[in-house]
């Protein structure tokens, strides 16, 4: 049958992850290619089913057996809207794939996923993924109520709203922390260093996504942190660097801790400010086995300034495919914690009735060959940030990257 199809959304998510999911934050890392893809209808061929042993044909004959038992014998069958029966078992085939990453929206939930990607609305800041069955913070947003609650990259989500999330999928929780500004939301958290859970109040707000910020450290080194791969983060990381070099920065130290990820592109042209347009960015594995290839681009404006790499648990996506290329392709050292591991693709496509499907297709893989997804990048050099050092407002791993650049510069 004949396939109609443009340009479809592509999502680096990380993680969260990777989504990764952000709770009223940006939906992870949106992907290098924007658009929509128009419903694709498929052939249902008869295979046979290794575990029931049934063909895909009877598969579907059992749904419609459901079907017709709720409308003909279901208490309240009268109350239950077809569409919602639609939606339900959408969502509920998505599900079987146990893909934390892979989820189906439907037409409220998709508007609210497009709201959240661009960035300003109400909600806590903070992103969500789940690591080895558990939902925890990946990362919440600077100045966001989160961080200003006290959620930390790393905490464990076991409850929300009093409700447990054994079993709770990464949207369901999402729907559970989002909410109207001004209300509270109430966590119980798990966190690395204490016995006893901890009970966390945020509350929601309308959120705006700070990008880049830069500061001249040493006289000589330029400390510059971003927190998101928005679609205008690489023109800030641009100015941020030429600022600083006018400034006479003879050093960088790109701070990417706490940043979920965003737009790949932006990734990919950011990758291009440090090294030859022409290098390995990043590999877009696919489950033949084919690759894209992600090409670094444009006129290299930082080209052989010393450099180090700042990451911890909450870097992932997009995050962490930019270091990757820094390290791999110039040897540019990692300093902190090990990051997240959000290393899948994500394709986004429209349905019918402005429901959409975003669905696992790919996973990248760094120039040298290793895979993001679950592995993560481990530092050169790590270098964790005690309570103490919090509470007396030390910065460790920032003291490292700065001492590393330091002795690069001639």
């Amino acid at each position: 049958m004949k396939r109609m199809e443009q340009s479809p959304r592509k999502l680096a998510y990380v993680t969260r992850i990777a989504i990764i999911v952000l709770c009223a934050l940006i939906a992870g890392g949106t992907g290098y290619e924007l658009g929509t893809r128009r419903p694709q209808t498929f052939e249902i061929k008869g295979l046979e089913n290794a575990e029931t042993g049934i063909t895909s044909k009877e598969d579907f004959a059992i749904f419609w057996d459901a079907w017709r038992m709720i409308q003909g014998s279901y208490l309240r069958a009268g109350e239950v809207k077809s569409g919602d029966m639609i939606y339900g078992a959408a969502e509920g085939l998505v599900a079987s794939l146990k893909d934390p990453y892979s989820v189906f929206m439907n037409p409220e939930e998709a508007k609210r996923f497009g709201e959240d990607i661009n960035g300003n609305f109400g909600g806590i800041g903070a992103e969500i993924g789940i690591k080895n069955e558990q939902i925890v913070v990946i990362a919440p947003l600077k100045n966001s109520p989160a961080e200003k609650s006290g959620l930390m990259s790393g905490d464990k989500l076991y409850e929300i709203n009093a409700s447990s999330t054994v079993s709770m999928t990464i949207s369901d929780a999402v729907k559970k922390i989002r909410g109207p500004k001004g209300t509270t939301v109430t966590f119980l958290i798990g966190r690395t260093g204490h016995e006893k859970p901890l009970t966390i109040k945020v509350v929601r707000d309308t959120i705006k996504i700070p990008v880049v910020e830069w500061k001249m450290k040493d006289h000589s080194i330029a400390h510059i942190q971003f927190y998101t791969f928005s679609e205008n983060s690489a023109d800030l990381v641009r100015t941020a660097v030429t600022e600083a070099k006018a400034a006479g920065a003879k050093g960088i130290v790109l701070d990417m801790r706490n940043n979920p990820g965003g737009y790949l592109d932006a990734a990919v042209t950011i990758a291009g400010y440090f090294m030859d347009a022409g290098k390995t960015v990043v590999f877009e594995e696919f489950r033949n086995g084919k690759r894209d290839t992600f090409l670094s681009r444009g006129t290299p404006i930082a080209k052989d300034v010393p450099m180090a790499i700042l990451l911890n648990g909450g870097s992932a996506s997009a995050s962490e495919i930019l270091a990757g290329a820094l390290k791999d392709n110039l040897g540019t050292p990692i300093v902190g914690e090990k990051s997240f591991g959000k290393g899948t693709v994500q394709e986004l496509t429209k349905l019918r009735g402005g429901a959409e499907i975003k669905l696992t297709i790919a996973h990248w893989i760094l120039p040298k060959g290793a895979q993001i997804d679950k592995n993560g990048i481990v530092p050169d050099i790590v270098v964790k940030i005690t309570d103490v050092d919090r509470e007396k407002k030390r910065d460790p791993q920032l003291d490292k990257a700065l001492e590393l650049v330091k002795a690069k510069i001639k």
